[in-house]
């Protein structure tokens, strides 16, 4: 392998969690890169220059002049093959890890939605039905039931009576309780009798005498034209009735 130089390491991004197969996937990269010939590489040497001070790691000979030394030694054929059966075995508990979790994960999920069903559930049960009472069998009944006596009664006071009392059970059955007693206070408003207003009227005392004088009566008149008399009334021609002129 080449020479590389030494340079300042960059600044590493910050770690972010990952999801499971997120992490599943990270960790084959990893396993892949130290099971693989170049990560097992033999040896590895830091040069460093004798004249500038630089520094150079290789795993090959160091440039003459250059002050050598091992980093890491060379290593055995075993020593790498159980590095390899350590990085498959690692990868291996660590794949079991991961699905582990993201089972476990998913059963949480699965178990969650489950509650939730059933708390909406028990919510929709727990809640009052509206009864239709317009649609229902019972106001239907009733409604027939009216119109065969308002058509077949007459106008006596038994049948006015009868009458009412079908139009108050076709008002429990289509309107339910709620809406019978709106429309019983109601009707109890209109059937108020009304109060006459009270009209006081003033006294006179002995003596009292109004400011206006009372209208003189009016003296019969003489009756004109044609007419007829007798010791008690006097008559015309189209049957007007006067008194006998004094």
């Amino acid at each position: 392998m080449p020479a590389a130089h030494l340079s300042p390491p960059l600044p590493q991004p910050r770690a972010v969690a990952a999801a499971p197969m997120g992490r599943l996937a990270f960790a084959l990269v990893c396993a892949t890169h130290l099971l693989s010939p170049s990560a097992l590489h033999a040896q590895v040497l830091r040069c460093t220059d004798a004249r500038t001070g630089a520094v150079t790691y290789t795993n090959d000979a160091c440039p003459s002049g250059s002050s050598v030394r091992e980093v890491e030694p060379r290593k055995t054929p075993e020593e790498i093959a159980r590095e390899r059966a350590q990085a498959a075995e690692a990868l291996q508990r660590k794949q079991q890890q991961l699905q582990a979790e993201s089972a476990a994960q998913a059963q949480e999920e699965r178990q969650k939605a489950l509650e939730e069903r059933e708390r909406k559930r028990a919510a929709q049960a727990a809640q009052p039905s509206a009864h239709d009472y317009a649609h229902s069998a019972a106001c239907a009944r009733s409604r027939r039931n009216l119109d065969v006596l308002a058509s077949s009664l007459g106008s006596t006071y038994e049948d006015q009576a009868r009458l009412e009392a079908a139009q108050r059970q076709m008002d429990l059955d289509c309107l339910g309780p709620e809406g019978y007693a709106e429309v019983e206070k109601a009707r109890a408003l209109r059937s108020e009798p009304s109060v006459p207003p009270v009209i006081v009227v003033p006294q006179r005392r002995p003596g009292y005498r109004p400011n206006h004088p009372e209208p003189s009566p009016t003296p019969p008149q003489k009756p004109g034209g044609a007419f007829q008399c007798d010791v008690f009334r006097c008559w015309d021609g189209k049957g007007n009735v006067y008194p006998v002129p004094r």
